[in-house]
């Protein structure tokens, strides 16, 4: 597909067409939020929770948007059809708009959905330990926010250093999150990972992993306050993201995580989170 279709301000178009106001803010200072999700057999999955996260952070930051829940799932299907995308990742950014007129942005783009490399789940993959921190005051943490230069400038350390992710931890040198991933251990059989207000995103492909891990009966406890010992100490580590689901991590940087190879614990939870997407995508 060399010229995707996006859905930009109510009309569907081909992207090369598609522009945004020079004095956008979002464009201008990082003012605005988005969403990432999945779609499978057509479908969004969860589409309705990644909406109301999307529209509860761009209230508690006071973001200016002219559009709501109903609107935005209509724009997302109308962008999946005219890709005519069965499997596909999907993004939608709202930003307060052009700073001369005031009309905000709303905007929907879809592509195929990335093929992750196999030996990912099969084999789990090496994360680093970040060099930057986040501290609990900034707004821009625990949301996706325009903000993100810091997280991509972080993840290229991480692949120049042949890793797959970097691990962040707040000023106070507790565990966070990754990049663009929420994080989980494993240990004697209990399933942690760090609290809300660490702060960490509320991931959506998090939520379901806590709704997975009940269902299992694994015990789990999602406001753990984790630091270095206790990540290097896991039996078991993975994180999380809506497009690649759930990855094992067996790296730490030269550390090795438990027996070097992907967990019983985690192995139950990558099935049974497939499980729950093909249920509510019916095509998965």
């Amino acid at each position: 597909m060399d010229d995707l279709n996006v859905y930009l301000n109510g009309e569907i178009l081909p992207e090369s067409q598609a522009h945004i106001a020079v004095s956008d803010i979002g464009f201008l200072h990082g003012g605005s939020v988005f969403t990432t999700l999945a779609a499978f057999g057509g479908r969004p999955f969860r589409l309705d929770r990644h909406l109301k996260r999307l529209l509860d952070t761009a209230s508690l930051l006071g973001l200016q948007t002219d559009t709501d829940a109903d609107a935005l799932a209509a724009a997302v299907d109308g962008v999946l059809a005219a890709n005519k995308l069965v499997r596909a990742r999907l993004r939608i950014t709202l930003s307060g708009g052009d700073l001369r007129t005031g009309r905000p942005t709303t905007l929907v783009t879809a592509a195929p959905l990335p093929e992750y490399p196999p030996q990912w789940y099969a084999d789990g993959v090496t994360v680093v330990i970040g060099s930057f921190k986040q501290w609990q005051g900034d707004p821009t943490y625990g949301y996706k926010t325009g903000c993100y230069f810091p997280r991509i400038l972080a993840r290229q350390e991480a692949q120049r250093k042949g890793a797959a992710e970097a691990l962040w931890f707040t000023t106070d040198n507790r565990l966070a999150e990754g990049c663009f991933t929420n994080v989980f251990l494993v240990k004697d059989g209990k399933l942690l990972t760090p609290a809300r207000d660490t702060p960490v995103l509320p991931g959506v492909t998090r939520a379901a992993v806590l709704e997975a891990a009940k269902g299992l009966a694994i015990d789990c406890d999602d406001e753990a306050e984790l630091l270095i010992d206790d990540l290097l100490g896991a039996d078991e580590v993975f994180i999380t993201a809506s497009t690649m689901g759930v990855v094992p991590v067996t790296g730490i940087e030269a550390h090795q995580v438990g027996d070097g190879a992907v967990g019983p614990v985690t192995a139950k939870l990558m099935s049974a989170y497939w499980e729950l997407v093909e249920n509510e995508t019916a095509g998965a």
